[in-house]
């Protein structure tokens, strides 16, 4: 074939079968910026295409408009190498020995890693690249490291000579991928990171102690390399990395787009009082709705929590939903306070998150069976009976068994809630209250925030005995992100919300377990710590090997059925 025949290549490679390409992941690489110039070595972009992925140059643009639109379309994000820092980001002075700064990357940079992050895009650092999460992350980056570095960072030799070794961890990433402790690099640089923060920790250094590769401490796909793998021969695996880690990405953002997230239980209006702005991003709270879109999570039940005494117990829950209501009707375009799980869906498909009501504590009804028909009106989908106290329902887990489990009034209270379509939450109570709910109701029961005693003995948490009672009863066990309901240490993470997760399962099978995070009431652990990290859990289940269904019923299939059925 003539190679100038265009017509007939394009036919051959592109039309010869049915789909033209297959699915491939976008990576976006941020481009470098000289002399009027975006521009980007080759190395990045075919090392891109060669792992897998299809590659687009983000221009250097201080545009959040163009930022976040361009987030939306791309499955990963490279940080390119190039020129210095200007240190005045870091509030610092520049240092006599700063090389050459490139002041028109450097805003678009700090804002696109930072956006990036937040909506838990897979990314991959190269050079300048890791310090530009470090500079973006809490990091911090040294200025200029002749002073310290006893081996040359600035190698003369062609970028595809590799000039020092670097020792790597063995539990990180990079051993994963190498499966080797020693890796032989090239090296043009002289400023490095001299700190990595909370978000990050070192999994690579040079023998003079330079900090040469840093990966996520939150259980997240980032990674950031000081040398340059795309000049390197073994250089494609960290490549093939971040494809697939894009793959990945765009698995869990298909998923969330086609089900419901919920989450059952978190304390987010305990900081309304305080003047939270649902609509801005809130360092105070774990949840607005900045967090749930970066999350690509749908819907949380926000509840009323009631100190153990609280005066004129009705109407203070009434005050925390009149402002419910009133944030709702703040940002109604994009907000909206359902009732049932048919609302989910509905507001889905009008890109609306949902809030739904429920209470925490049952002293809410004030000794008073007719505040159960009040509240039911409100909208209200569960009651916990009790916290950390026996009230005049039930006894609490932490409780002094005052009535040897549930009270005469609270088995009134359960059967009236069973007729008003209120679900039976017990969390916080006492085994024998436990028990005694699971008898008196004629509807299935949940636990919106509880763990499994079995991983942790803690008296909040329910025994395997429970839990099968529980899953007998076609009722919903959902795990909480509570540290100390996680590890008696309450040094927890994510990794253990998934054992514990896999435990219920084990135990109840998959159509009885979900989750309630407790955000905002002390819960959250790194890896998901916030609304923002419901993608980053999705993503875990299905490295995890979890189908598509089994994951939806975890996000809320599971605890819709249990709703619908109090309702029906």
């Amino acid at each position: 074939m003539n190679r100038f025949d265009w017509q007939s290549q394009l036919a051959e490679k592109a039309y010869a079968t049915f789909p033209e390409a297959t699915f491939k992941p976008v990576i976006g690489i941020t481009g470098n910026y000289a002399e009027l110039t975006c521009k980007l070595a080759e190395g990045y972009y075919k090392s891109v295409a060669k792992a897998g992925g299809v590659p687009v140059i983000i221009p250097p643009l201080a545009d959040t408009d163009v930022i976040i639109n361009t987030l939306g379309k791309i499955d990963g994000l490279i940080l390119s190498g190039g020129g210095d820092y200007d240190p005045h980001y870091a509030g610092e002075e520049p240092d006599p020995k700063l090389g050459e700064i490139n002041e028109e990357r450097d805003l678009p940079e700090l804002f696109i890693t930072r956006l990036a992050y937040n909506r838990q895009i897979p990314i991959l650092g190269i050079c300048r690249g890791i310090q530009t999460l470090a500079m973006t992350l809490d990091g911090k980056v040294k200025q200029d490291i002749t002073d310290i570095a006893t081996i040359n960072h600035s190698q003369s030799e062609e970028r595809s000579v590799a000039t020092h070794q670097v020792n790597i961890e063995k539990d990180s990433i990079l051993y994963q991928l190498y499966e080797k402790t020693q890796l032989a690099v090239n090296s043009f640089h002289h400023q490095a990171v001299c700190e990595c923060g909370e978000k990050f920790r070192v999994v690579a250094t040079s023998e003079d102690g330079i900090i040469e590769a840093m990966e996520s401490a939150e259980f997240k796909p980032i990674l950031g390399v000081q040398w340059h793998p795309e000049c390197l021969e073994e250089g494609l695996p960290i490549f093939k990395w971040i494809v697939e880690e894009a793959k990945l990405f765009r698995q869990a953002c298909a998923l969330h787009q086609d089900m419901i997230t919920l989450d059952s239980h978190c304390d987010t209006p305990m900081f309304f009082p305080q003047g939270i702005d649902f609509g801005k991003r809130d360092d105070r709270i774990l949840v607005d709705l900045h967090k749930m879109e970066d999350g690509h999570h749908d819907a949380a039940i926000m509840v009323a929590y009631l100190p153990q005494p609280t005066e004129n117990p009705t109407a203070y829950a009434d005050d925390i939903f009149d402002k419910i209501e009133e944030i709702v009707k703040q940002h109604k375009d994009h907000l909206a306070l359902a009732k049932s799980p048919t609302d989910l869906y509905f507001y889905k498909a009008q890109d609306k998150k949902s809030i739904l009501l429920g209470i925490e504590n049952g002293i809410a009804l004030d000794g008073k069976l007719d505040n159960l028909k009040h509240f039911a009106d409100r909208g209200i989908v569960y009651m916990t009976l009790c916290h950390n106290g026996d009230n005049d329902i039930c006894d609490s887990a932490k409780g002094s068994q005052t009535h040897n489990g549930v009270s005469k009034f609270g088995k009134k209270v359960i059967k009236m809630m069973n007729k008003l379509g209120i679900v039976v939450d017990l969390s916080h109570a006492s085994e024998k209250s436990f028990y005694d709910a699971l008898e008196i109701s004629k509807k299935p029961i949940v636990c919106s925030h509880s763990c499994c005693r079995a991983l942790c003995d803690h008296p909040r948490n329910l025994t395997d005995d429970q839990m099968r009672a529980l899953a007998k009863k076609d009722g919903v066990l959902q795990i909480t992100c509570y540290p100390g309901f996680l590890r008696s240490d309450g040094k927890a993470t994510v990794e253990d919300v998934l054992a514990h997760l896999e435990h219920a399962i084990e135990v109840m099978d998959i159509d009885h377990v979900g989750i309630g995070t407790d955000f905002d009431g002390d819960g959250g652990v790194p890896g998901f710590a916030d609304a923002s990290d419901v993608i980053n859990l999705t993503r875990l289940l299905i490295k995890r090997g979890y189908s598509s269904l089994d994951i939806q019923k975890i996000w809320g299939v599971n605890f819709q059925r249990v709703i619908l059925d109090s309702q029906m």
